[in-house]
């Protein structure tokens, strides 16, 4: 029987690369609860986040004990491998790789040994110094042997567990993780919201800009840290707060306490709002699919168009496709049918099944189309593929007019905070006017909401959120191209260009 590869995705194209969300991390501290359990069902909630690998690291306040394989979390669990996972504390972790290949190795909760036990550590979003964090990992003091100590994975969260179970002070005492925690956070540079452990304490520490989002909840015996709110509702956990850009948080049997390791800047990012994030999820004291039928009434005005029925693509367009009908007054209505059961599939479609396509994931009711104008509105354009293949389908089931909305503006520039887009140069968008976009899709108009409009439907300010995807205004320095990039780490070892120290540091034991 063959391991699952977790390629579920939400691309409705087979081969189609849409925006490829960022990961989810969930942790728990309930001494009497089973944590694994509800680190299972906390992943579960957050499996849109991310669907290569799955793990869960568990802390028994003597041991750490980690299970993680390729997969989705259904896949790698079962009953027997989280009734071996027993303890009060749990870190857990979905993974989709942004830095770093789709390999077991770089699965997460990532695992070091450390001066006074160990540490586990999930990671959310991506670092953008991960060259200068390989360097640091290279200077710190040798082992035994005279050995750099060395990282199995090439990605930048597991540069950064090394960093922190490695550091020590002038006089070479061992840092705690706490202490080693508020001396390497402020170097790192990027997005993070951290979630890790050590025997016996609960941590979570988030990014000055604040770019992916981080919550905490509290259980009756314990509290939980997750990516989303929505997280905390599965496993039974009451929201308290978000935790705060820069904000450090330890949660042990004397309870909770909070630092900061940084000034606040907040930067949360905006496509959070429009697809990453659950639509029964809040960030920033708002709703997520508030904002998106929010988004859906403002690109009604911005863009109006003379139609009989407004459909969506399932099911990410939905909740602006509803919003577009009650602000336009045209009726909304099921246009398509999804397939939910075809997400992933270890066959491959033959060549005349692959030829249909979109149909593999859906099908236009035709008594509903037939004759009909038709406003299809989506959350976003990448490529294009998937929504030339839905124009040619709906024209095919008798449409008489297809007018493709998006409530997102165009996507032009890269992410390099925990979305994996298609490079710039595949981007639809760059280079290409709507008009031109709109033609290349067989549309007949194509229009997308302004910047201004999606922005003013979060309700958050626009110098809080980070919208570099649609107008190039990264909230960060970056670092010159060459020191960018997913495979960055493993490009390094390839061409041997990494200074010599840092290539030991991250080659492969």
């Amino acid at each position: 029987m063959p391991r699952g590869d977790g390629r579920l995705s939400h691309d409705l194209l087979p081969g189609e690369k849409g925006p490829q969300d960022a990961c989810g991390v969930f942790g728990v501290w309930a001494p009497g609860e089973e944590v694994a359990k509800l680190t299972y069902f906390g992943l579960y909630a957050l499996q849109h986040r991310g669907q290569e690998s799955a793990g869960i690291a568990v802390s028994n306040g003597s041991q750490i004990l980690v299970f993680k394989d390729m997969g989705l979390v259904s896949q790698v669990f079962d009953e027997t491998s989280l009734g071996s996972l027993q303890g009060h504390i749990a870190v857990g972790h979905a993974r989709y790789s942004t830095t770093g290949a789709s390999t077991w190795e770089n699965a997460q909760p990532t695992f070091r040994a450390t001066a006074h036990g160990s540490i586990a550590l999930g990671h959310n979003g991506n670092l953008v110094n991960t060259a200068q964090l390989a360097e640091m990992v290279a200077d710190l003091p040798k082992q035994e042997g005279g050995r750099t100590p060395r990282v199995a994975a090439t990605n930048d969260t597991d540069l950064l567990t090394a960093l922190l179970a490695a550091q020590r002070d002038a006089e070479g005492t061992p840092l705690t993780i706490e202490e080693a925690a508020h001396a390497i956070l402020p170097k790192v540079r990027g997005a993070f919201s951290l979630v890790f452990m050590d025997q016996h304490t609960l941590y979570a520490a988030r990014d000055p800009q604040g770019i992916r989002p981080l919550v905490l909840g509290r259980l009756e015996r314990g509290w939980v840290v997750a990516s989303e709110s929505a997280a905390l509702d599965i496993c039974g956990a009451s929201f308290v707060r978000e935790i705060e850009p820069g904000e450090f948080i330890a949660i042990d049997e004397n309870g909770l306490r909070t630092s900061r390791f940084a000034d606040a800047k907040p930067k949360g990012c905006v496509f959070e709002y429009v697809y990453l994030a659950r639509p029964d999820t809040d960030i920033a004291g708002r709703n997520v699919y508030a904002s998106r039928v929010e988004m859906g009434r403002k690109l009604a005005k911005e863009a109006p168009a003379e139609a009989d029925l407004v459909i969506a693509t399932p099911e990410s367009g939905t909740p602006a496709a509803i919003g577009y009908a009650e602000a336009s007054g045209i009726p909304f209505g099921n246009g398509l049918v999804k397939n939910a059961y075809v997400g992933r599939t270890f066959i491959q479609p033959s060549q005349t099944i692959r030829q249909l396509g979109i149909r593999l994931k859906l099908n236009p009711l035709k008594d509903v189309i037939k004759g009909k104008r038709l406003v299809v509105v989506d959350d976003s354009i990448v490529r294009g593929n998937t929504q030339r293949a839905l124009v040619r389908m709906l024209r095919e089931a008798g449409a008489a007019e297809v007018h493709i909305r998006i409530s997102s503006p165009p996507v032009k520039w890269p992410c390099f905070f925990g979305i994996d887009f298609a490079t710039r140069a595949e981007l639809i968008a760059n280079g290409m006017t709507v008009d031109e976009i709109g033609t290349s899709l067989g549309a007949d108009s194509l229009a997308y909401i302004s910047i201004d409009g999606m922005i003013e439907a979060t309700t958050i300010a626009k110098p809080n959120l980070c919208r570099a995807c649609f107008d190039g205004e990264y909230p960060m320095d970056l670092p010159d191209p060459e020191l960018l990039g997913k495979q960055l780490l493993e490009t390094e070892l390839a061409a041997g260009t990494a200074a010599p120290a840092a290539v030991d540091a991250i080659r492969r034991p």
